[in-house]
Order: C-alpha cells, then sequence, then structure tokens
C-alpha cells in the first residue's frame, strides 16, 4: 500500500490530531500563536503521530487516550526543529522561512522552549508514570545529541560510531518512543511494545542517514532547502565522513575547510561534486536500507493486524524517500 493511502485510511483521526496541534499552540500572546503556528502550518509527514496511533491498534485503540501522546510527540519535534534552525542558522525549512528567520534568534528559541513546555502539559492527561519517564529520558538523550552535534561541527576526523550515536538521540529515539509509548497506552503487552519500540529505533536510523543523503543528493524543491546545507553549516553526516576515506581525501578536506572559513557562506558544488562521485553515497544507503530489514524484522512476532501491514509499508517508504 502506497504512504498517501495509509494516511487516506487515517485522516479522520490524523484530523483530530491536527486540530489538537493547532489548539494546543494557541496562546493569548499572538506573537507566540504566530510563531508556533508558522512551522505546523508549513505541514510535514506528522510521521510520529502516525506510528503512535498504528502501534495503538495492537492494544485497545481510543483516540482520546492516543493524542495525549500523539500530540506531544509532535510539538516535541516541532521544538527540536525550531532550536535546530538556530543553531544550524538555517533560512528555510519545507520550502518556508524558518522562524529565526521571519523573525530572530531569540523569538525562536522562546517559541521551542514555548513548544516544549505546551507538549508537556498535553500529556499530563495521561497518568501512567511509565510514560512520562520514557519521555523524559528521550527529551534529554535528543539534548545530548544535539551537543554532540555542534561538538563535531566541521569536524572531519570523527568516528562513523559517534556520527550513528548522535542520530541515534537525535532522530531514532523520537520515532522509536511513537511506537513504544502508543502501544503502552493502548494497554499492548510488554513485549510487542518493545518489538515496536525497535522497529521505530531502526526506521528513524534509516530515516536519517536517508535524510542526510538526499541533502547531499536531492533538488532544493524535493528537500525544502537548498542542497549541501549540512556542510554549510558544519554537519559532518555519515557519506561524507566515508567519503573522507577515499584516495581524494585532500581535496574534500580542503573544501571543506575552505566552506569553514568563510562561516558556511562559500560555495559548495565542488564539495558535493567530489562527495556523488564517491562510494560513500552507496554504502550508507546500503546501511540505511539494512536498518529497514531489521525493523521489519522486529515486526515479525506481532499479530497479523492491518496496522502491522501498514508499519512495513511506511518502513519500506522511508528506505527509499526522495523527500
Amino acid at each position: 500500500m502506497k504512504l498517501l493511502d495509509i494516511y487516506a485510511k487515517m485522516k479522520g483521526d490524523l484530523d483530530t490530531i491536527e486540530g489538537q496541534l493547532a489548539r494546543s499552540v494557541t496562546s493569548e500572546h499572538a506573537l507566540l500563536t504566530d510563531t508556533s503556528t508558522h512551522l505546523l502550518k508549513a505541514g510535514g509527514k506528522r510521521i510520529r503521530p502516525v506510528f503512535v496511533l498504528l502501534s495503538g491498534k495492537f492494544g485497545t485503540y481510543e483516540l482520546s487516550v492516543l493524542e495525549r501522546v500523539a500530540v506531544p510527540l509532535e510539538l516535541i519535534h516541532m521544538a527540536s526543529l525550531v532550536h535546530d534552525d538556530v543553531i544550524d542558522n538555517a533560512e528555510t525549512r519545507r520550502g518556508q522561512l524558518t522562524v529565526k528567520s521571519k523573525w530572530d534568534n531569540r523569538i525562536a528559541m522562546y517559541t521551542g522552549d514555548y513548544l516544549y513546555g505546551k507538549a508537556l502539559a498535553f500529556m499530563t492527561g495521561l497518568e501512567n508514570p511509565q510514560i512520562h519517564q520514557i519521555l523524559s529520558n528521550a527529551m534529554v538523550q535528543m539534548c545530548i545529541g544535539e551537543m554532540e552535534q555542534i561538538r563535531d561541527f566541521f569536524n572531519t576526523k570523527q568516528s562513523v560510531r559517534n556520527y550513528l550515536l548522535r542520530i541515534r538521540r537525535k532522530t531514532a529515539i523520537l520515532l522509536a518512543i511513537s511506537c513504544q509509548l502508543g502501544a503502552i497506552a493502548a494497554g499492548a503487552d510488554r513485549k510487542i511494545a518493545n518489538a515496536l519500540y525497535r522497529f521505530g529505533y531502526n526506521v528513524g536510523m534509516a530515516f536519517q542517514i536517508r535524510d542526510d543523503l538526499l541533502d547531499l543528493l536531492g533538488t532544493e524543491k524535493q528537500i525544502g532547502k537548498p542542497p549541501g546545507s549540512d556542510i554549510r553549516q558544519g554537519n559532518i553526516t555519515l557519506p561524507v565522513l566515508l567519503a573522507l576515506r577515499e584516495a581524494n581525501a585532500e581535496e574534500l578536506q580542503a573544501e571543506i575547510d575552505r566552506i569553514q572559513s568563510t562561516n558556511g557562506a562559500g560555495d559548495t558544488k565542488r564539495a558535493l561534486n567530489i562527495i556523488r562521485k564517491s562510494a560513500g553515497i552507496a554504502v550508507a544507503d546500503e546501511l540505511a536500507a539494512r536498518y529497514i530489514a531489521k525493523a521489519i524484522g522486529a515486526l515479525a512476532g506481532l499479530p497479523n493486524i492491518p496496522a502491522k501491514k501498514n508499519l512495513t509499508d511506511i518502513a519500506h517508504f522511508v528506505g527509499k524517500r526522495n523527500y
């Protein structure tokens, strides 16, 4: 089944989630409402709410309960994006001006903080302490991942292991707990919740690797920002690390040094050409495919309900996505 077909079947419940997101960020302070809804209006795949709802199908499915997980997770994701754009000095996201670009850094930082606060407030509707413990731990891990990324800006000597640990914290963990918490909130068996966590984790790892590949291979129309943005911001991703191991590594290193010397204002075309011709692209793509295979494998012992097939189809989409 195509991704759009899955979303179409879930439209009613996703519309409810979308409405709750809009209501959640509405404030008596007009500027906070404007800035908070700015990214919300830009859209997104809403993959975290989708994972919550599909995972909830393995237990007692109650939208009024599951939305208490789905809405906060999407708000936390949005908050992290607003903060990321300040750190990365990004001008656009999803083809729209970022909050920091349309307003300024200070407004963007407080907007992100506000979204985090609204997320936590909305989840207080759930009394299960395990859910709150899992969420708080994930938020701590996300912050550590962000700090590690800042530490490693323009660090071409970092290991692949460091990169994988960073994207685990920055991206994979939130997708993992989207599946896990959806199952827990629905009262699913612990083994099922754990299996869904593994599914979400592996999909999340593949999702970020594919995202990093798209930044190097995609067009501005496809990815909603200029290609090569990661290098310009100093974020050295897996394909770049792999390309730096090849025979012409000095040439690529020189280009990265030049970009760094211009504070990211330098042209990235030459660096992109070198990376695109390297074996690093294929190796990174292969690793993403291995994570997708692990994700699908994690679902093997789960009940054969339509949600299982939907999750499998979404995993395949993530492994091949080009936007």
